[in-house]
């Protein structure tokens, strides 16, 4: 995933536990931060990557109490059709299931991660490099 994508999935996280949290008659007992227990602060390690993430869906399984991200691999014929039909003709899929904490938790992290990289350029939205940054406005 990008780190665009990334700080966007946690964003829209904890907008999905925030509507829940305010439901009327909600069965379900969703914490409004991350739970003492899962916060998790160890030394990420090294994935080797799979597939690039391309399209996302993000919902709620209110049949498990669960968060459910579907991440779809970067194909070819997402230059050339729409998401919804590059979605049907993708071979790559992740699937993640969260319960509500764990959700809370992966968010947060997540942010905390994002933060810690390069700074983006309020005018590009490139990284900005150590070394300096050549903007590159897009053209009008």
């Amino acid at each position: 995933m990008e780190k665009q994508q990334s700080a966007l999935l946690a964003e829209t996280i904890d907008e999905i536990l925030d509507q829940l949290i305010t439901v009327e008659g909600n069965p379900f007992s969703v914490p409004t931060s991350t739970p003492i227990e899962l916060v998790d602060n160890d030394q990420l390690e090294a994935v080797q990557e799979q597939f690039r993430t391309g399209s996302m869906s993000l919902g709620w399984d209110p049949t498990t109490a669960q968060v459910v991200i579907e991440a779809y691999a970067i194909t070819d014929a997402d230059d050339d059709e729409s998401l919804d039909e590059g979605r049907a003709n993708a071979t790559e899929m992740l699937l993640v299931r969260m319960p509500v904490g764990t959700a809370r938790a992966f968010a947060k992290r997540t942010r905390e991660i994002v933060d810690a990289g390069r700074p983006t350029c309020p005018l590009c939205g490139y990284p900005i490099d150590t070394s300096g940054h050549i903007c590159t406005l897009p053209e009008a």
